[in-house]
C-alpha cells in the first residue's frame, strides 16, 4: 500500500540487513505459533508481563526466571498462575522449552540466551512477539537523545490529521497488551530503543525515523560501529514504498540513506535538505520538488533548544509520509506540551528558574540541554557511566555553566575532571536533598538551575522517572514553601 500525499528522494538501496524484507508483510500471521509452545521469559519486568500474559492467551505454557527476588514478584507471579525460578537460575532452566522471550534489560548475548540458542531454542522478545502479530502500520522512532519527545509529537502530528494513533514501545504500557486494540487502518507509534531493535528479528515498519546516533549503552554494545549498526536496522527492513525520516545534521544517521530501499524524507538544520523538512527564513517548511511550503515559523515551537527543533521538524517528516497536510502539523506542533523529564519547567524560585531534564542519561543529551539556554546555568549532574569518556564532557560544562552540582557514582571524577578543565565553582552533593540546597545558594536571579545528569540513575534511584520525580518533589519542598 501506497500512502498519499508523499514526496521524498529514494533510498541508494537496502544495505545487508535487509535482503529477503520484502517477503514479509505487516500484520500478516507470522512467527511463532504459540499453542502448545513452551516458553521461558527471562526477566519479569513490565515487558516480561506483558509477554507472558500474550503467550498464555495464545495457548502456550510459561515459566518465568528472574535474578530478583522479593515478596511483591512473588505474589505477582502467583496471581498470574506462572511457575517462575527467581534469584540464581541457569542452563537448567531451559529443560522442556522451545521458545526463550528476553526482556530489554537482558542482554541479547547474556549467557543463558547464547545458550539457548546453541539448543536451538528459538529467541525473540515481547517487541518482537508484537510486530509479529500486529495488524496495524508502524512508525518507529529511534535515536541515541530524543526518542520520547519526537514519538509524543509524532503521535499528535498524525492524530491532528485524522488518523486513529496508539503510542508505545521503549514508554508506557507494553503494546502486547493492547494488541487486541488494534486494526488494519491504524497506526502505532513506538519509540525503539537499541535492545530492543536488537530484539526484533524483522522491524517491519512503514515509517522509520532516526534522530542522531551518539555513543552510548557501549558497556552493552561494546562499540560504537555495533551500536550504530543496530541503529540501521529502523530503516534497513524498509520496502520501497516506505519511508526512512533521516537527519542530514548526523552523519551516521545521513550515511543510512544507502541502507535503506525506502523513500527518505530528509531533515536538517544545517545541512541542505533537497527533500524533507529544513527551515528557512524563520519558517519549518516542507521541500518538495523544488518547491517549498511553509508549516509554521520557529518561533511557534513551543520547547526550547534546537535539539527540540530538530526533534519537531523529524515529526513533521513522519506526518508528511503518513499524508497529514501542512495546516494540520502546524496545529498539532503549536498546542504540543513539553514531555515529563525532557527539560521540564518546575518553577522559578528566587527569580531563578528550575529545569526537570532527567532524561538526559547520557553527555549528548547534556549537551543540548546546556545549549537550550542562554542565561547562567547551575547544573546538577552525575550518576552511573555506560562506558563513556568524561573529559570532553568535562570540557563541555567548564565551559558553559556557572557553576556545578555533583552526584552519584561519578561525581567525585566528574567533580575532578570540571576543576581540571578550569571550573572552580565546582561542589559536590552528598544526595538530592543536599543538591537542590547547594544549587539554590548559588542560583541568582536570572539564572537558570538543571538537572541534566548526563549519566543512569540506576547508583541512587529506581530509573530516571524516579529521579526526575524525587527531583520535583524535593525542588518544592525545599523552595516551595
Amino acid at each position: 500500500m501506497v500512502l498519499d500525499g508523499v514526496g521524498g528522494r529514494r533510498g541508494a538501496g537496502a544495505g545487508a540487513g535487509a535482503a529477503g524484507a520484502g517477503g514479509v508483510t505487516q500484520g500478516a500471521s507470522r512467527g511463532p505459533d504459540i499453542k502448545g509452545r513452551h516458553a521461558l521469559v527471562i526477566g519479569y519486568g513490565r515487558s516480561g508481563r506483558a509477554a507472558a500474559s500474550f503467550i498464555k492467551k495464545q495457548g502456550g505454557s510459561v515459566q518465568v526466571v528472574d535474578r530478583a527476588d522479593t515478596p511483591e514478584l512473588r505474589e505477582d507471579l502467583e496471581r498470574a498462575g506462572i511457575t517462575a525460578h527467581l534469584g540464581a537460575y541457569g542452563p537448567e532452566d531451559l529443560d522442556g522449552t522451545d521458545l526463550v522471550v528476553v526482556s530489554p534489560g537482558v542482554a541479547w548475548d547474556a549467557p543463558l540466551v547464547e545458550t539457548a540458542r546453541r539448543r536451538g531454542i528459538e529467541v525473540t522478545s515481547e517487541i518482537d512477539l508484537f510486530f509479529r502479530a500486529c495488524p496495524a502500520r508502524i512508525a518507529g522512532i529511534t535515536g541515541t537523545n530524543g526518542k520520547t519527545t519526537t514519538t509524543a509529537l509524532t503521535t499528535e502530528v498524525l492524530r491532528a490529521g485524522g488518523l486513529t494513533v496508539m503510542r508505545g514501545g521503549n514508554i508506557g504500557e507494553p503494546v502486547l497488551d493492547r494488541l487486541d486494540q488494534l486494526g488494519a487502518d491504524d497506526w502505532v507509534v513506538l519509540e525503539l530503543s537499541s535492545f530492543q531493535l536488537e530484539s526484533i528479528e524483522r522491524p517491519r515498519l512503514r515509517i522509520g525515523v532516526v534522530l542522531n546516533v551518539t555513543p552510548d549503552h557501549l558497556d552493552r554494545h561494546k562499540s560504537l560501529e555495533r551500536y550504530v549498526e543496530i541503529k540501521t536496522r529502523a530503516v534497513a527492513f524498509l520496502e520501497p514504498q516506505d519511508h526512512a525520516v533521516l537527519n542530514l545534521d548526523d552523519p551516521a544517521c545521513a550515511a543510512m540513506r544507502s541502507a535503506t530501499q525506502a523513500e527518505v524524507i530528509e531533515f536538517g538544520l544545517h545541512q541542505p535538505v533537497s527533500s524533507g523538512v529544513t527551515v528557512a527564513d524563520g519558517w519549518i517548511t516542507i521541500a518538495r520538488a523544488g518547491q517549498p511550503r511553509p508549516v509554521l515559523r520557529t518561533a511557534d515551537v513551543p520547547l526550547p533548544g534546537e535539539h527540540n527543533l530538530s526533534n519537531v521538524m523529524a515529526a513533521i517528516g513522519a506526518g508528511q509520509a503518513a499524508g497529514v497536510e501542512p495546516e494540520a502539523l502546524s496545529q498539532a506542533v503549536r498546542h504540543f506540551k513539553a514531555v515529563e523529564h525532557r527539560l521540564e519547567p518546575i518553577g522559578t524560585y528566587g527569580g531563578a528558574r528550575w529545569y526537570n531534564d532527567s532524561k538526559a542519561t547520557n553527555p549528548d543529551s547534556t549537551y543540548k540541554a546546556l545549549a537550550a539556554f542562554a542565561e547562567p546555568i547551575v547544573l546538577i549532574a552525575g550518576g552511573r557511566n555506560k562506558g563513556i569518556d568524561l573529559e570532553p564532557l568535562a570540557q563541555s560544562i567548564a565551559g558553559r555553566v556557572a557553576a556545578l552540582i555533583t552526584i552519584g557514582e561519578t561525581g567525585e571524577e566528574l567533580a575532578r575532571r570540571v576543576r581540571e578543565a578550569g571550573l572552580q565553582q565546582v561542589q559536590r552533593a552528598t544526595d538530592l536533598t543536599d543538591a537542590v540546597r547547594k544549587a539554590a545558594a548559588l542560583a541568582r536571579p536570572g539564572s537558570v538551575v538543571l538537572l541534566s545528569p548526563a549519566f543512569t540513575s540506576y547508583d541512587m534511584f529506581r530509573d530516571y522517572e524516579d529521579r526526575g520525580r524525587r527531583f520535583k518533589a524535593t525542588v518544592l519542598a525545599e523552595l516551595g514553601r
